[in-house]
């Protein structure tokens, strides 16, 4: 399993690949995970949920460090080629690229699954990126390609992948077997209060989360300003933006400048947010673009109301008003009115058909095993 960023960087992404490799190795696959050092101080192996982890050469020097670690991807690759079956690639990136290109005179096969889609998706890096176009020629090369999303599938096509290469496979999470009530949600926030005395413990208060990177695609400066307006009709509303990335210190300066200092917290990032997502009343995600969120899905498996975007990824999971809240992208007046809506609700019936949906469609255990059935049929047509 190769993911160039993983653990202590988190997102998306980076947590479908850690929740796949535990799910791989309770139904009977042996993972070892291939990543980046991204900080010369980490550990070059270490142990993930189990899951062994080993780290390669990435100096930060920009360019440069993307040209070692390919480097040392590829040697790594073709030096243990005798240890693994099958060469399993988040993002079609530069890992994607040295993965298919050391395995083309070896028997191992390489299956690919996409990050993203529109305009911050894989497909859409591959025409704006530097070397785009020859790492898409590559990719082409792959012996199966997964698009969690219908928009992802729809891109693949669109870049003129092998149909018969495509398989789609949607995002899946661990489900929650135990019911919200006021009783766990105040009990779930006096344990992360005496861990950090800014989360409210407070039972009558009304918290949002967001989890994932923080960026300003996702659409947060946009929620920051929703959030504003939520406090002056709500003042006891808390919203945690849970996650780390680029556009953080911003993030900072935008809450200060709107005076919502103690209204907003960025705890950092969390490798697993079960207990968040168990103190929160809802959980939004306002991005401008998205596959299949993994966020979304683990609220919903949470059983915790979704206010999201209304983007095709994000329809995919939520029927407005039947499984969630869909508001307009990158406005933050309706956004504010839905934040404000779901906290004068009932929103039983919404967060009971969401998980009951998760429940039938997109399980990690389901996840896990059409991505070992995909990996069988490549290593069976590389051994006709």
């Amino acid at each position: 399993m190769i993911t160039r960023r993983f653990w202590p960087l988190v997102g998306g992404a980076e947590m479908v690949m850690a929740n796949l490799a535990s799910e791989f190795q309770r139904q009977g696959v042996d993972p070892v995970l291939l990543t980046a050092q991204w900080d010369p101080t980490w550990p070059m192996q270490f142990t993930h949920r189990e899951v062994s982890v080993q780290r390669l050469a990435n100096p930060e020097r920009k360019g440069w460090g993307t040209y070692v670690y390919m480097d040392a991807l590829s040697k790594w690759l073709r030096t243990n080629r005798h240890t693994y079956d099958i060469a399993f690639v988040s993002m079609l990136k530069h890992s994607a690229y040295s993965a298919v290109t050391a395995c083309r005179k070896q028997p191992q096969g390489v299956v690919l699954r996409v990050e993203g889609g529109g305009t911050t998706g894989d497909c859409n890096w591959h025409n704006i990126a530097r070397f785009g176009n020859r790492i898409r020629r590559r990719c082409k090369e792959a012996n199966a390609v997964i698009a969690p999303s219908d928009a992802t599938y729809d891109e693949l096509v669109e870049a003129q992948f092998a149909l018969d290469r495509i398989h789609q496979i949607p995002n899946g999470v661990a489900l929650s077997e135990t019911p919200q009530t006021p009783e766990s949600i105040t009990a779930a926030r006096q344990i992360l209060c005496q861990n950090n005395r800014d989360f409210t413990s407070h039972p009558d208060h009304y918290v949002s989360v967001y989890t994932g990177r923080l960026t300003r695609n996702k659409g947060l400066f946009e929620l920051l300003d929703a959030w504003r307006v939520v406090v002056h009709q709500r003042p006891h509303s808390q919203l945690w933006l849970i996650g780390e990335g680029p556009d953080r210190e911003a993030l900072y300066d935008r809450i200060r400048e709107l005076q919502l200092t103690g209204h907003v917290l960025m705890p950092g990032a969390f490798d697993d947010v079960s207990d968040l997502l168990k103190a929160a009343n809802s959980f939004v995600l306002p991005s401008y673009t998205e596959g299949l969120s993994l966020s979304a899905l683990e609220a919903m498996a949470h059983r915790v109301h979704v206010i999201a975007s209304d983007i095709a990824g994000n329809r995919q999971l939520i029927e407005n008003g039947i499984h969630g809240r869909l508001v307009p992208v990158k406005e933050s007046s309706p956004l504010a009115e839905a934040i404000l809506s779901a906290q004068s609700s009932d929103n039983n019936a919404m967060t009971k058909a969401a998980y009951d949906r998760v429940k039938r469609n997109f399980s990690l255990e389901a996840m896990a095993r059409q991505h070992i059935k995909v990996f069988e049929n490549v290593l069976r047509d590389s051994n006709e």
